[in-house]
């Protein structure tokens, strides 16, 4: 760590969030300690923070209140991990209908947040600063796993209104202390791919962070024009927010010359889990409680897929409880070589919106149809959308290998996935534009929009 790092991680990043009443150096140093704890030991952790919130939302949250005595249920019913699953499970049109009900009585300085509303209507929703917190300490704890820290320079690549839309004069004074620069993923046109190539080689960053989609078309651009982006000694390039694929992957170490660290979370679901050296997805088990469960709400054992339910043991102020995330993904009962206690999910599949149904009602990965495309020559870059079980639209971005059979093949490609009687439209274009969010979605399907 040089000395100027030094200085900015523990003295001060520690002041501007002492300043800000952050409690987020502490909960990171309990973190570290707690990381290595056994899994029986998390669990008691877990179980103590659960009935804390439990007793904290009974009091303070009008709406649990009123769930939990139609339930006839207190918060000394609440004696098991297991016991959490006798509430009913939080969705996004649940806290649209109950914002302010959801809101603590006694909560001081709440921040208004929303999602970026990429498959419909946007979540808006508040966080407090116990949340913040936390969300932070568990961020910071897993950038350290990659021997890179607060004040290591860094070139974030993202979309969100939120980060683009505050660069006033004190958040641009702090991110020059921070040595952080920003990069919208906006803007991903072939001219500024150039600046954004030119921007990375000249800050000389220790670490990305962004989309893979993002990063990825950086890296696909710079291998493009023979830049060589692999010896600027970038340590590690942290992605979230979408789901990683192998291409992706491939793509970013092999142009940057560095391992890729695969984030899970999201603004309303906070920092779920993080990818360690030694590859472990890691649950931040200290925060919050993963549940898998079925299309009808079962909970799913290890090894089995299904929508990823969270309970953030941080949000007593405007708690998020058995919250329906949209994702798809697998929990994993190995543990990981690396000798951490905190659990792991073992495959991250994507959103329940990434999935596509045949017109038999078969649901599919979108993985079967994009590996149609991938496998053809002459496409650089595609978007597949489900309009209804009879019809698909797909847009292209020819490159300087395309043939005019690249589009049949794509139709006789879905066809055999789909079914015959699909209409399967393709649509030469220039660029696929991003999601309101800054985002890249390979496939979208509109059938399953809740």
């Amino acid at each position: 760590m040089s000395l100027y790092t030094s200085v900015i991680s523990n003295l001060v990043f520690p002041l501007h969030e002492k300043l800000k009443r952050h409690s987020t150096v502490s909960v990171r140093k309990q973190m570290e300690e707690t990381q290595w704890w056994t899994q029986e030991q998390l669990k008691s952790l877990q179980l103590e923070r659960l009935q804390k919130l439990i007793t904290s939302t009974y009091n303070h949250v009008p709406y649990y209140r009123k769930v939990l005595q139609e339930l006839e249920l207190k918060p000394a019913d609440f004696t098991t991990l297991e016991d959490l699953q006798k509430l009913p499970l939080l969705t996004k049109d649940l806290i649209r209908a109950h914002t302010e009900e959801l809101k603590a009585d006694n909560a001081q300085g709440l921040a208004r947040f929303n999602t970026g509303g990429s498959t419909g209507e946007p979540l808006i929703f508040f966080i407090g600063k116990e949340r913040v917190s936390h969300d932070v300490a568990a961020k910071w704890r897993a950038t350290r796993w990659w021997d890179v820290d607060i004040g290591d320079p860094e070139i974030v690549v993202w979309g969100s209104p939120i980060e683009l839309g505050s660069q006033d004069r004190v958040r641009k004074i702090r991110d020059q202390m921070l040595r952080t620069k920003l990069i919208s993923a906006f803007e991903m046109s072939v001219k500024n791919l150039d600046r954004f190539i030119e921007e990375i080689r000249s800050f000389s960053p220790k670490m990305l962070f962004g989309y893979p989609s993002s990063l990825s078309l950086i890296a696909r651009h710079a291998q493009k024009q023979g830049v060589c982006l692999d010896k600027l000694n970038i340590k590690v390039a942290f992605v979230t927010s979408e789901r990683l694929y192998d291409d992706q992957r491939k793509d970013i170490e092999e142009t940057f010359g560095c391992p890729v660290a695969n984030g899970y979370g999201g603004r309303d679901a906070g920092f779920i889990a993080h990818q360690c050296p030694e590859g472990g997805m890691h649950i931040t088990a200290e925060d919050v409680i993963v549940e898998i469960v079925d299309k009808n709400g079962n909970t799913q054992q290890s090894g089995e897929a299904g929508e990823v339910v969270i309970t953030h043991l941080a949000t007593q102020e405007f708690p998020f409880i058995r919250y329906r995330t949209g994702d798809v993904a697998v929990l994993d009962d190995q543990a990981c070589s690396c000798g951490r206690g905190l659990p792991l999910l073992k495959d991250i599949q994507g959103r329940t919106t990434d999935f596509i149904i045949a017109a038999d009602g078969t649901a599919m990965h979108g993985l079967a149809l994009i590996y149609v495309i991938r496998d053809l020559e002459g496409v650089s870059d595609f978007k597949i959308i489900q309009q209804s079980l009879s019809v698909i639209d797909v847009q292209i971005v020819p490159d300087n290998q395309y043939q005019n059979g690249v589009e049949e093949a794509i139709r006789q490609g879905f066809k055999k996935r789909l079914g015959q009687g699909v209409t399967i439209n393709v649509e030469k274009v220039d660029q696929i534009a991003s999601e309101k969010s800054g985002k890249y979605r390979y496939v979208m399907s509109k059938v399953l929009v809740q």
